[in-house]
């Protein structure tokens, strides 16, 4: 190797340029392994949410996973109970500000789950709702389970008392204001309506996330990083060295 390539200013030039690509290439890595745990988890939810729905005391009735439940179809049995109902803030349709109304259905067992019946706009926050009440007598609800939403590090705490609109579906917090079980898990309503309460709609299975065009950019950047270092290194070896430099500005004898 020729020796201008071998002083301690090149060496140091290839280590800072040979750890740099070797990071880029590791975090090009990284992403595409964030893409193949995106695709597992969206093959996942999307079969839970394909499946055919079972009875939510067979899945809630004893101990379960939270994480192993997620999107699975289940039906609910029960009387809605609209004294207890609460609204949850902050949620947006088509771009329209609003609530997600939740309200208990209280089975035969004593057991309620609560159930996301969906998007109520601004205005609709008189409780119980009027203009979105829930049927009457026994009814039987179709949807997909979701995990108590938990407050944030630096999230508000609720307040005590019996309240009306909250921050989030924390069933522990609600469960303080009802006077039966709540099912550690929430159910939310599937169907197609057009007057509020409008369900939610099922989660895109398809949206892959920006994780392979994050693993190009890194793979681009190292790259970049190696075809602009091999320039650089061919335009130095290029430059003639000092002792040639030399020789060609000395006079010749004869």
């Amino acid at each position: 190797m020729d020796r201008r390539l071998l002083t301690p200013r090149m060496m140091g030039v290839h280590i800072l340029v040979l750890v740099l690509v070797v990071g880029f290439v590791t975090l090009g890595l990284w992403q595409l392994d964030r893409l193949a745990q995106r695709r597992e988890s969206n093959a996942v939810g999307e079969g839970r949410l394909r499946s055919e729905p079972v009875p939510v005391e067979s899945v809630l009735g004893g101990e379960f996973d939270p994480e192993q439940l997620g999107f699975r179809r289940v039906v609910a049995k029960g009387v809605f109970d609209l004294q207890h109902e609460v609204l949850i803030r902050s949620q947006t349709h088509l771009g329209s500000p609003g609530f997600h109304v939740i309200t208990p259905l209280l089975g035969s067992d004593g057991v309620a789950i609560m159930v996301n019946r969906g998007w109520v706009p601004l205005g609709f926050d008189d409780l119980p709702l009027a203009e979105a009440l829930a049927p009457q007598g026994t009814v039987t609800v179709d949807g997909w389970l979701h995990a108590t939403q938990t407050r944030p590090p630096l999230g508000r705490e609720e307040p005590a008392g019996q309240l009306a609109t909250l921050n989030r579906v924390d069933l522990e917090r609600i469960g303080e204001q009802v006077p039966y079980p709540l099912y550690g898990m929430y159910l939310v309503e599937m169907g197609e309506r057009t007057e509020p309460p409008i369900p939610a709609q099922p989660p895109d299975f398809t949206d892959e996330g920006p994780h392979l065009a994050y693993a190009i950019q890194w793979f681009g950047f190292a790259a970049i990083g190696v075809v602009g270092y091999a320039g650089l290194l061919r335009r130095r070896l290029a430059r003639p060295q000092e002792g040639e430099v030399d020789r060609a500005r000395s006079p010749t004898t004869s």
